[in-house]
Order: structure tokens, then sequence, then C-alpha cells
């Protein structure tokens, strides 16, 4: 939503990332925009305890090739999580939409296929000055909340398969 902060989190309701391994793949195009939302990402993920020396970078010529690097990044490395972060902004021809809709889909794809969440992070607006306000600017940071969702999915992954999930919860 336009008037949420992204970068409002509850420390106390994250799970720990101490143990964690995360990757963060970010695309260079709008680099202004995701290198911001990286160093959000990265920031908070040490905040949240995962040790800095854990957490791998790629870098991507651009969003569509969001899709591949996240792939190999999962095939390649044992990890707990893996943010996708990109940045596409409106212009006059149909090749935002087209590049929107690979990228979500893509993503989807890999959640359904590997067993390592990957996190959509990619701004997808309609100005400049939108991606600006979301990436540290006057709405937060998106790589602030990718974090927390990275530990929260990365929690989910590696519940242990023997608990009875229903009775751990109630609990």
């Amino acid at each position: 939503m336009a008037t949420t902060n992204l970068s409002a989190y509850d420390k106390s309701t994250i799970p720990s990332g101490e143990k964690l391994n995360i990757g963060i793949v970010v695309s260079e195009w709008n680099a202004e925009i995701t290198e911001n939302m990286c160093k959000g990402a990265i920031e908070t993920l040490v905040d949240c305890g995962v040790v800095q020396h854990n957490i791998i970078r790629w870098d991507v010529p651009g969003s569509f090739e969001l899709v591949f690097g996240c792939k190999k990044m999962v095939e390649t490395h044992h990890l707990d999580a893996v943010i996708a972060i990109g940045c596409v902004i409106q212009g006059e021809t149909k090749h935002f939409d087209f590049v929107c809709e690979g990228v979500t889909k893509g993503i989807i794809e890999l959640n359904l296929k590997y067993n390592t969440p990957v996190i959509f992070c990619v701004l997808t607006d309609n100005t400049k000055q939108q991606s600006i306000d979301r990436s540290g600017g006057k709405l937060g940071n998106k790589g602030v909340e990718a974090a927390i969702t990275a530990i929260k999915m990365a929690d989910i992954k590696n519940i242990d398969n023997t608990r009875d999930h229903i009775g751990f919860l109630n609990q």
C-alpha cells in the first residue's frame, strides 16, 4: 500500500537468523534503487542474527535475469532462502508488462520446483519517484520487508517434518 512503511518490523516476532544461509540476487538495472534495497536487506538480515559471511550476493544485468540467477544460486548453494531484488519502472511500451509478468511467473515456478523459498523483492512502479519512495525513501525499504520474509520463510522451510505441526502451533 502507498501508506505502509515497508521497514517497520517487530524483531521479537521474527525467528533467529543465526543459523541461516541467505542468497541475494540483485538486478543491475535501476541500480540506484536496487542497491538501496539490497543494503536494506543485508542490514536487516544481520540485525536479525544472520552472520554476514552467510549472505551470498550475485548480480545480474536486469530484472528478467533474476529468475535464472536465483535458479543457479539455489542449485549451486545450500541456502535457506533467496531474495530476488529488482526494479521495473513503467515506460511507454509494453516491455514493462512482459518483464513484470515473466519475473513474477518465473519466481512462482522456482518456489514450486525447489525446496528453497525465493522471495519476490521486485518493485513494479509507474514512476522512478515511487521506486525511490519504496527503496529507502518515505515509504521505507522493500529490501527490509524481503529480508524479514526470507527469515520467516526459511523458518517454515526448516520445520522438522517429524513434529506435530498442529500441536506445535497450539503450544
